[in-house]
């Protein structure tokens, strides 16, 4: 088990590029995933409703997460903030089909939090994480 626990920023080049914030931070073997939001490679928040949101805002926890060799199945932790409950829970089927089509079949501990904003006005919803990778496949970022 990897024991050098000074924190190591993870920020994949794939995603906006951070500023004030990581969007992963490594610490060992444990890597905790910054709040992502819907959005996409221009720094705008998806169109389309929750389900596209939801689809945009996990798929980037997930690109932070293969970047320090993660996987879907080493996630131990998601908390999902929410502008809008009722409307998450009426899309419940459809936001499963994109876990499942996303993650697989793996499904953390997790808490579904509502508030009545976030950072972006058209957010709809953010996901942070904690995933726990194993030595065999970490991946420590160099020369951020």
């Amino acid at each position: 088990m990897t024991t050098d626990l000074t924190p190591i920023p993870v920020n994949p080049a794939s995603l906006p590029a951070p500023s004030g914030y990581s969007h992963g931070t490594l610490s060992g073997n444990t890597l905790h995933l910054g709040g992502q939001t819907a959005l996409d490679k221009d720094m705008k928040i998806v169109p389309g409703g929750i389900v596209e949101q939801f689809r945009q805002a996990f798929g980037n926890v997930l690109t932070t997460l293969r970047e320090a060799g993660g996987v879907p199945e080493d996630l131990v932790s998601i908390t999902i903030y929410l502008t809008d409950i009722p409307d998450y829970q009426a899309h419940g089927r459809e936001i499963g089909a994109a876990w499942r089509e996303l993650a697989g079949p793996v499904y953390p501990a997790m808490a579904g939090i509502g508030t009545t904003a976030l950072w972006q006005p058209e957010a709809m919803i953010e996901i942070l994480g904690v995933a726990v990778i194993p030595d065999s496949r970490l991946r420590r970022p160099q020369g951020e």
